[in-house]
C-alpha cells in the first residue's frame, strides 16, 4: 500500500463526507433515535451514495489507496457495504475491490466484509462471519457457511477468531440495545 498523497483529494473529501454522514445516521438508527421519515431519508442517502460510488467505479475502478488514500478507500468501502438496496451493485463493487486487493491497493479485510455483505443481501450464507444481526435478543451471526472452519478462513484475510470478534462487538453494542423495541439491523462489525 502507498503512503503518498492521494491522486484525487477531491474524491477523497467527497467519499469521507458521505460515509461520515451515513455512519452518524446509522448510529442514531441503532439507538432508535430516528422517526420513520428520518429512517427513509437515511435509505435515500445510502442510495444516493451508492450512485456516486457507482460513477466513481465506472471512471476509476475501485477507489483504492493510490487514488483516494486509506481514509477515502475506507469511506468507499463503507458506502459499498451499506448499499443493501442494490445487491447487483454490491456484488460488482466486491469484484472491483477484490481486484484492488490483488493489486496491493486495498485491504483484504475490507474485501472479506463486503464479500460477506453481498452474500447476505443476496440471501446466501456468509463465509467470514463479518455480518451480524442486532435484535432484542442481542447480536447474532447471520447464517454462515461451514461454521467449523470459519476461523481458518478469517485468518486468511487477517481477521481475528470469531469468538473474539463477537465478544468485542457485543461489548460495543451492549449500550445501544433498547429493550423496549425490537430493532433488526444488519451490522458489519465483526472485525
Amino acid at each position: 500500500m502507498t503512503t503518498s498523497a492521494p491522486q484525487r483529494p477531491d474524491l477523497t473529501r467527497e467519499l469521507i463526507a458521505r460515509a461520515a454522514q451515513s455512519a452518524a445516521h446509522r448510529a442514531k438508527r441503532v439507538r432508535n433515535q430516528l422517526d420513520a421519515v428520518q429512517v427513509g431519508q437515511g435509505r435515500h442517502t445510502d442510495h444516493a451514495n451508492a450512485k456516486i460510488l457507482s460513477r466513481i467505479l465506472a471512471d476509476h475502478d475501485w477507489p483504492g489507496h493510490r487514488l483516494v488514500g486509506p481514509d477515502g478507500a475506507r469511506a468507499a468501502w463503507s458506502i459499498a457495504l451499506h448499499s443493501d438496496d442494490d445487491p447487483a451493485f454490491q456484488r460488482a463493487a466486491t469484484t472491483l475491490l477484490g481486484r484492488a486487493v490483488q493489486a496491493g491497493d486495498a485491504l483484504v479485510a475490507h474485501w472479506a466484509h463486503l464479500h460477506d455483505r453481498a452474500l447476505v443481501t443476496s440471501g446466501r450464507d456468509q463465509e467470514y462471519g463479518t455480518q451480524l444481526l442486532l435484535s432484542a435478543d442481542g447480536i447474532e451471526l447471520c447464517p454462515l457457511t461451514a461454521p467449523a472452519s470459519v476461523d481458518a478462513r478469517r485468518a486468511t484475510v487477517g481477521l481475528p477468531p470469531i469468538a473474539l470478534a463477537l465478544t468485542a462487538v457485543r461489548r460495543r453494542y451492549a449500550a445501544d440495545r433498547c429493550a423496549d423495541e425490537t430493532p433488526t439491523v444488519v451490522l458489519a462489525g465483526a472485525a
